[in-house]
Protein backbone atom coordinates (compact mmCIF):
# COMPACT_ATOMS: atom_id res chain seq x y z
CA UNK A 1 0.00 0.00 0.00
CA UNK A 2 1.25 3.54 -0.71
CA UNK A 3 2.14 5.93 2.10
CA UNK A 4 -0.67 8.39 1.41
CA UNK A 5 -3.24 5.64 2.10
CA UNK A 6 -1.92 5.28 5.67
CA UNK A 7 -1.92 9.03 6.33
CA UNK A 8 -5.53 9.35 7.65
CA UNK A 9 -5.01 6.42 10.01
CA UNK A 10 -1.74 7.91 11.33
CA UNK A 11 -3.38 11.30 11.90
CA UNK A 12 -6.28 9.69 13.80
CA UNK A 13 -3.85 7.68 15.95
CA UNK A 14 -1.80 10.79 16.78
CA UNK A 15 -4.93 12.72 17.74
CA UNK A 16 -6.13 9.82 19.90
CA UNK A 17 -2.75 9.57 21.66
CA UNK A 18 -2.67 13.34 22.32
CA UNK A 19 -6.21 13.23 23.70
CA UNK A 20 -5.27 10.30 25.92
CA UNK A 21 -2.23 12.18 27.23
CA UNK A 22 -4.40 15.22 28.03
CA UNK A 23 -6.90 13.03 29.91
CA UNK A 24 -4.08 11.35 31.82
CA UNK A 25 -2.50 14.69 32.75
CA UNK A 26 -5.89 15.91 33.94
CA UNK A 27 -6.25 12.93 36.27
CA UNK A 28 -2.78 13.15 37.84
CA UNK A 29 -2.73 15.34 40.98
CA UNK A 30 -5.97 17.10 40.10
CA UNK A 31 -4.63 18.49 36.82
CA UNK A 32 -1.41 19.95 38.21
CA UNK A 33 0.58 19.08 35.08
CA UNK A 34 -2.26 19.98 32.71
CA UNK A 35 -2.48 23.63 33.77
CA UNK A 36 0.76 24.78 32.05
CA UNK A 37 -0.30 22.97 28.88
CA UNK A 38 -3.70 24.68 28.91
CA UNK A 39 -2.19 28.11 29.53
CA UNK A 40 0.16 27.55 26.59
CA UNK A 41 -2.65 26.34 24.33
CA UNK A 42 -4.95 29.20 25.36
CA UNK A 43 -2.70 31.61 23.48
CA UNK A 44 -4.26 30.25 20.29
CA UNK A 45 -7.59 32.10 19.78
CA UNK A 46 -9.54 28.98 18.74
CA UNK A 47 -8.45 27.01 21.80
CA UNK A 48 -8.99 30.04 24.03
CA UNK A 49 -12.66 30.23 22.97
CA UNK A 50 -13.07 26.50 23.54
CA UNK A 51 -11.57 26.70 27.03
CA UNK A 52 -13.75 29.69 27.92
CA UNK A 53 -16.89 27.89 26.75
CA UNK A 54 -15.92 24.79 28.72
CA UNK A 55 -15.20 26.75 31.91
CA UNK A 56 -18.48 28.68 31.61
CA UNK A 57 -20.39 25.44 31.06
CA UNK A 58 -18.79 23.90 34.16
CA UNK A 59 -19.51 27.07 36.15
CA UNK A 60 -23.16 27.03 35.04
CA UNK A 61 -23.52 23.53 36.45
CA UNK A 62 -21.92 24.48 39.78
CA UNK A 63 -23.21 28.03 40.36
CA UNK A 64 -25.66 29.44 37.79
CA UNK A 65 -25.82 32.89 39.44
CA UNK A 66 -22.06 33.28 39.30
CA UNK A 67 -22.00 32.12 35.67
CA UNK A 68 -24.60 34.72 34.70
CA UNK A 69 -22.65 37.41 36.58
CA UNK A 70 -19.41 36.42 34.86
CA UNK A 71 -21.08 36.62 31.44
CA UNK A 72 -22.36 40.11 32.19
CA UNK A 73 -18.97 41.18 33.55
CA UNK A 74 -17.14 39.92 30.47
CA UNK A 75 -19.51 41.89 28.23
CA UNK A 76 -18.94 45.05 30.26
CA UNK A 77 -15.14 44.80 30.14
CA UNK A 78 -12.49 45.84 32.63
CA UNK A 79 -13.56 48.84 34.76
CA UNK A 80 -11.03 51.65 34.83
CA UNK A 81 -12.65 53.89 37.45
CA UNK A 82 -14.65 53.20 40.61
CA UNK A 83 -17.73 54.70 38.93
CA UNK A 84 -17.48 52.17 36.09
CA UNK A 85 -17.11 49.35 38.61
CA UNK A 86 -20.21 50.57 40.44
CA UNK A 87 -22.20 50.75 37.19
CA UNK A 88 -21.01 47.27 36.35
CA UNK A 89 -22.21 45.93 39.71
CA UNK A 90 -25.56 47.69 39.26
CA UNK A 91 -26.19 45.58 36.15
CA UNK A 92 -26.32 42.43 38.28
CA UNK A 93 -29.31 41.03 40.11
CA UNK A 94 -28.96 40.75 43.91
CA UNK A 95 -28.31 36.99 43.72
CA UNK A 96 -25.70 37.46 41.00
CA UNK A 97 -24.06 40.28 42.96
CA UNK A 98 -23.82 38.10 46.08
CA UNK A 99 -22.33 35.22 44.10
CA UNK A 100 -19.85 37.50 42.32
CA UNK A 101 -18.74 39.26 45.51
CA UNK A 102 -18.31 35.91 47.27
CA UNK A 103 -16.19 34.61 44.39
CA UNK A 104 -14.09 37.77 44.17
CA UNK A 105 -13.59 37.88 47.92
CA UNK A 106 -12.59 34.25 47.92
CA UNK A 107 -10.31 34.68 44.93
CA UNK A 108 -8.52 37.86 45.95
CA UNK A 109 -6.87 37.78 49.32
CA UNK A 110 -5.26 41.05 50.31
CA UNK A 111 -2.16 41.07 48.12
CA UNK A 112 1.10 42.53 49.32
CA UNK A 113 1.89 45.71 47.41
CA UNK A 114 4.33 45.17 44.61
CA UNK A 115 6.66 48.07 45.26
CA UNK A 116 7.33 51.01 47.52
CA UNK A 117 5.54 53.53 45.33
CA UNK A 118 2.25 51.60 45.54
CA UNK A 119 2.63 51.15 49.30
CA UNK A 120 3.19 54.89 49.74
CA UNK A 121 0.14 55.69 47.63
CA UNK A 122 -2.01 53.45 49.78
CA UNK A 123 -0.45 54.90 52.91
CA UNK A 124 -1.02 58.48 51.78
CA UNK A 125 -4.50 57.90 50.40
CA UNK A 126 -3.56 58.17 46.72
CA UNK A 127 -3.47 61.97 46.64
CA UNK A 128 -0.08 62.46 48.28
CA UNK A 129 -1.66 63.81 51.46
CA UNK A 130 -1.22 61.70 54.59
CA UNK A 131 -4.40 60.04 55.71
CA UNK A 132 -5.51 61.17 59.16
CA UNK A 133 -6.01 58.14 61.28
CA UNK A 134 -7.68 59.76 64.29
CA UNK A 135 -8.65 63.37 64.92
CA UNK A 136 -7.18 65.01 68.01
CA UNK A 137 -10.61 66.06 69.23
CA UNK A 138 -14.15 66.31 67.91
CA UNK A 139 -14.43 70.02 68.72
CA UNK A 140 -12.99 72.48 66.22
CA UNK A 141 -10.20 74.60 67.62
CA UNK A 142 -9.69 72.33 70.61
CA UNK A 143 -5.99 71.99 69.95
CA UNK A 144 -5.52 75.29 71.77
CA UNK A 145 -3.23 78.18 71.05
CA UNK A 146 0.09 77.17 69.65
CA UNK A 147 2.76 79.33 71.18
CA UNK A 148 6.28 78.98 70.00
CA UNK A 149 9.45 79.78 71.89
CA UNK A 150 9.98 82.94 69.89
CA UNK A 151 6.67 84.64 70.73
CA UNK A 152 6.53 87.28 73.41
CA UNK A 153 3.63 87.98 75.69
CA UNK A 154 2.10 91.41 75.49
CA UNK A 155 1.92 93.31 78.79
Amino acid sequence: MPFWAWLPLVVLLVVAVLLGILVLLGRIQNGRYLRPVITFLSKVPLFKRWFQKASIAALERQNPDLAAAMKKMSQFGEPKTPEQAQRMLNLLTPAERRAYMAAVGQEQEVPESANRQIRRRMEYGGAGVPVKTKPASDRPGSAGRKTGKGTKKKR
